[in-house]
């Protein structure tokens, strides 16, 4: 049985199979093709944190290949107090095909699968967000055709979205830069484990904005306090203001680079309008894709699930 808890849980066979899955069934989504897969399974959705694009990105994919989808807060499951969670673990695998948690803390993701009998995918922690990262490089590989050299530069925080970022493309031997203040780079453990495993990874990390986005061809930002951190919003609003993503920062880039965030944004801070709505965004297609990616990811994982 195989869990995406971690980027580390697949290899680069497992997500390009993934992105060829997620391709067809969209473009047969795309055609009006109907396609069920996964007629009768059952997905459920426990969530700590709130959502939109994860909770019904999942919903809307597990619907369109043919299942069903059940949503609880951690506080509905029981979780944190009314049962252990062994015991909820066993007991919603039980009536489940697969599982999505998105969490604050990624043990409570590594001990569900511990006592889980069906996949776990994490929807998100506060250490790891491989979904997006998966959407992301998706959405790349769409818009320029193939995934080569595309040289991806985060702007911003080293937080779970990049650190998951740092994992795929160190994974595909894509050159991946985070732009960031002192301080606030990928976590050590993760960059350490991230070249064990793959020692030829391009990862740079840069307090430089101008030498990071040096030949950029995709610019990425995300919010600068992610939830749980909404007490160190001010602080983190001065340390990051000079790396807001707006026209003066994207000119330091390609002219025909990319923007990318994963949302929700928080418009005037960590990008401006102009950025967000201009002719270099595809974040509205990028959000998407959260759509199909869930769809290409359901579909591989239960087919792999025993």
């Amino acid at each position: 049985m195989r869990h995406v808890t971690t980027l580390f849980d697949l290899t680069p066979d497992d997500v390009m199979d993934i992105f060829e899955t997620a391709e067809q069934l969209k473009e047969k989504h795309a055609a009006g093709e109907v396609v069920r897969p996964l007629e009768n399974r059952v997905l459920t959705l426990i969530f700590d944190k709130p959502s939109l694009r994860t909770r019904l990105s999942f919903e809307a994919a597990i619907g369109q290949l043919g299942g069903s989808a059940s949503f609880f807060t951690a506080k509905d499951a029981g979780l944190y107090g009314r049962e252990s969670l062994p015991d909820v673990a066993r007991v919603v695998s039980g009536y489940s095909d697969a599982i999505v948690l998105r969490t604050f803390s990624h043990k409570t993701v590594v001990d569900f699968c511990e006592w889980s009998t069906c996949p776990i995918i994490n929807g998100l922690s506060d250490d790891f967000h491989p979904c997006q990262a998966l959407t992301d490089l998706f959405t790349i590989r769409e818009v320029f055709g193939a995934l080569t050299d595309e040289k991806l530069v985060f702007v911003g925080d080293g937080n779970n979205v990049a650190a998951s970022l740092a994992i795929l493309c160190g994974m595909l031997e894509l050159p991946f830069t985070l732009c960031c203040p002192p301080g606030y780079e990928i976590p050590d453990a993760t960059v350490e484990s991230l070249l064990e495993r793959y020692p030829n990874s391009q990862l740079t990390q840069t307090n430089d904005i101008d030498a990071g986005l040096a030949d950029a061809d995709i610019i990425y930002t995300d919010v600068w306090a992610s939830m749980g951190q909404e007490g160190e919003a001010d602080e983190r609003k001065a340390t990051f203001a000079p790396y807001q993503v707006n026209a003066q920062l994207l000119a330091k880039a390609k002219p025909s680079c990319r923007f990318m965030h994963d949302l929700p944004a928080r418009r005037g801070l960590e990008v401006t309008d102009e950025v967000m709505d201009g002719s270099h965004s595809i974040v509205f297609r990028q959000a998407e894709n959260r759509m199909h990616l869930a769809k290409g990811l359901l579909a591989w994982l239960l087919k792999h699930e025993r």
